[in-house]
């Protein structure tokens, strides 16, 4: 007798081949059967109707701090995903001594908008070295399984202390250190070393990150860790000094790649993803990857399903209209009365006949702020009401017609007229989307290109990350429901997809107990309602540690998500099972 039958549904198996109708009984957490008319089972799930797919695994988080207080892993957990990684980007929590908390709390707020007041009040701190680390984790029952890369910057300033921090180089004795913990680090099961090299990325005060200009030797060193081990996996996240004056992407990528190389025969990714200042760059990047491959570095490219951007309203971390003095002088009012006092026409008028002023360094804001602000009215072009037609349905493709640009030329009003009107909509709950990369061109072929690329892995959620102006943990149900089915043109059949979301990535990782339904595997499954699968509008809650808040995105669709048999999704709704645990490479 199995524990779980899963009857009557259509399996996309993961391989990317035909889907068949086939019976899966389930035993000890273990896919022991697939076929037809399986034994009796203590429960039977009815997926007539249904698709049936391994559970996904997302290469892209920043649970490092929410994952040691939260045990539902929402939103990841709500859109299909049963394994998540965590650790990129170079940032995350541990190694760290006690006097450095406060180091990383402000870095990981500025980097990845996580508030620092629900990190100071949420984080356990029950570790220093990165093995105890994953052990204080590996204490606590979550809904999902997760991975952990050791990280760049926690590391510096764990070995170089202040040095670190203030942009100097590592000594060869520094290196030394950092080579020991990593390998210590994979030694007890992380799954890899992460680096981050983004001009964007600031601290909560907009200084520098720790590791955003490592000499290549040191990440050279770093990466040599990895020499005799047959797993683990390199990550990197470059925007190639962008913001600089001149093209820095040939010394950056070379820099990238003498940490790749250092690591022979050792998997390796970074992002991809066109930015409007440098619109042909990630074409240099397919070129210079398709090079190493070659030459016989597997450097794979991770890749968003839609544009990379930010949610714009009067409860999320930015709006157009948070730099004008008027609204500072309500800023600190509750959200209900800046929405009552907003709509005063005499305000209205008063607000936009001002100029805005800095806010970076004020309050954790980070300089990403002032620019946003003063390049309004030049990208309103790129700037949508969410739900357009008001049905609270998510729309992240639309064009120039629907933007804040071309509606303020129809009605001969200013850009900022029209966005202020926007966002007291719904209650003031509206969202403006603003996707500042992927839709350069204000379409997805650039999108398309990259996603169907066979180095190409789907990437860049940052589940966890950027809580009050972003919910892209949404993009596995996005690359199901919107690439698959809704798109007239350009499509990606749902088996490539489901591959896409599982085997790909399984196989990136070299985790073989997991990402197909075959037998013998890890019972990570979903059963879907995949004609009516649908995402809504975000909504912010206010669940987090101290108060803090974050979007979270409803979805339809997720009839029940197994992790080990076990059903953590049921219906849509997060149930009281909590199978997920630590996964160590290597051991």
């Amino acid at each position: 007798m199995f524990d779980v039958k899963i009857k009557d549904g259509l399996i996309y198996d993961g391989d990317g081949g035909t889907a068949y109708a086939a019976d899966i009984g389930i035993k000890d957490g273990v896919i022991a059967n697939i076929g037809e008319n399986l034994d009796r089972a203590e429960k039977t799930i009815d997926a007539k109707g249904m698709i049936v797919t391994p559970g996904y695994i997302d290469l892209h988080t920043h649970y490092d701090g929410q994952i040691s207080w939260d045990q539902e892993m929402k939103p990841s957990v709500n859109h299909g995903v049963t394994t998540i990684i965590m650790g990129n980007c170079g940032v995350g929590f541990a190694p760290c001594r006690k006097d450095d908390h406060d180091k990383l709390i402000r870095l990981m707020e500025g980097v990845e908008d996580i508030p620092g007041t629900a990190l100071a009040e949420g984080l356990t701190w029950d570790w220093e070295s990165f093995p105890e680390y994953m052990d204080a984790l590996d204490a606590i029952p979550h809904t999902i399984d997760f991975l952990a890369m050791m990280p760049h910057d926690p590391l510096r300033v764990f070995v170089m202390g202040d040095r670190a921090v203030f942009d100097q180089q590592a000594t060869k004795a520094d290196i030394g250190e950092m080579r020991k913990l990593t390998r210590e680090a994979l030694e007890a099961g992380a799954v890899g070393f992460s680096t981050g090299r983004s001009d964007a990325h600031r601290t909560s005060d907009g200084d520098w990150t720790p590791t955003s200009e490592a000499h290549p030797s040191e990440l050279a060193g770093i990466a040599s860790a990895f020499n005799g081990l047959d797993y683990g996996v390199l990550h990197a996240v470059n925007d190639f000094d962008q913001e600089r004056p001149g093209d820095q992407f040939d010394q950056e990528f070379d820099i990238l790649e003498t940490y790749f190389r250092a690591a022979p025969g050792h998997k390796a990714s970074m992002t991809l993803m066109q930015r409007d200042l440098v619109p042909d760059h990630w074409r240099k990047i397919i070129a210079r990857a398709e090079d190493l491959q070659k030459d016989g570095v597997d450097l794979r490219l991770q890749a968003a399903p839609r544009g990379i951007g930010l949610f714009l309203g009067l409860q999320s971390t930015f709006h157009p209209l948070m730099a004008f003095p008027s609204y500072i002088e309500i800023a600190n009012l509750s959200f209900e009365q800046r929405v009552e006092k907003m709509r005063d026409h005499a305000l209205k008028d008063k607000m936009l006949a001002e100029t805005p002023v800095k806010l970076a360094g004020k309050n954790g804001v980070p300089p990403m702020t002032d620019t946003m602000i003063a390049l309004t009215e030049m990208v309103s072009a790129k700037m949508f009401k969410l739900s357009p037609d008001g049905s609270g349905k998510a729309n992240y493709e639309q064009g120039y017609e629907s933007s804040a640009h071309a509606e303020a030329q129809r009605k001969g009003e200013t850009v900022w007229s029209v966005l202020y009107d926007w966002m007291l909509e719904q209650d003031g709950k509206a969202l403006i989307y603003f996707p500042i990369y992927n839709y350069t061109d204000m379409n997805y072929d650039a999108v398309h290109t990259m996603m169907t690329h066979p180095l190409a892995l789907p990437g860049l959620t940052d589940g966890g990350a950027h809580v009050g102006y972003i919910c892209d943990a949404s993009f596995p149900t996005y690359l199901l429901s919107h690439w698959t089915r809704d798109r007239t043109s350009k499509k990606i059949s749902l088996a490539r997809a489901v591959q896409m979301l599982s085997a790909d990535s399984a196989d990136f990782l070299g985790l073989s107990d997991r990402g197909r339904i075959k037998v013998g595997l890890k019972a990570d499954i979903n059963i879907i309602d995949y004609d009516n699968l649908e995402l809504k509008v975000p909504t912010m809650v206010k669940d987090l540690p101290a108060g803090g808040q974050r979007l979270l995105q409803p979805v339809n669709g997720y009839k029940m998500t197994l992790v080990a048999g076990q059903a953590v999704i049921n219906n849509d709704e997060v149930t009281e099972a909590r199978p997920g645990r630590l996964v160590r490479m290597g051991h």
